[in-house]
């Protein structure tokens, strides 16, 4: 038995699976809208969180480092810093930011320099209050692992 494709039946496959694509498409997002309050901790922003993404976007930090897979890949992955460089403590990670950005630029050879921002203590606080807000949002489990 040998038979045809028609142009009706064609147009017919044509239009039935752009139909259900998009209605595969509208499910999806749906979804994806409905999840976002529930895994964006937002309920944690804070001024000083909405300061330190300020100081974020002002300095251009994205274009250097990622922050959950947006961004540059030159320096490291920030979404888990927190937990990486501050081990889940709020105060050892604020001390650690405060003496890393003073730190800055470091004089090893052969390595990335990050410059000196001239940050206040204030600011580098909300900076870290930004990271620290950041690193708790439901990523699925990103990055994969500690290091970013």
């Amino acid at each position: 038995m040998t038979e045809r494709i028609t142009k009706s039946m064609a147009k017919n496959i044509y239009y039935g699976g752009g139909l259900f694509a998009l209605l595969i498409f509208a499910g999806l997002t749906f979804d994806t809208v409905k999840q976002i309050p529930e895994r964006s901790n937002q309920v944690a922003m804070t001024e000083s969180v909405v300061h330190g993404k300020s100081l974020w976007e002002k300095n251009n930090c994205v274009g250097c480092h990622t922050i959950l897979g947006e961004g540059a890949y030159y320096a490291p992955e920030l979404g888990n810093v927190f937990k990486r460089r501050g081990a889940s403590d709020a105060t050892t990670f604020k001390s650690f930011m405060q003496g890393w950005m003073a730190a800055q630029p470091l004089a090893i050879p052969d390595r990335r320099k990050m410059p000196q921002f001239n940050l206040t203590e204030t600011e580098v606080n909300s900076l870290a209050d930004f990271l620290i807000w950041t690193s708790k949002i439901d990523t699925n489990e990103w990055p994969p692992t500690i290091e970013g």
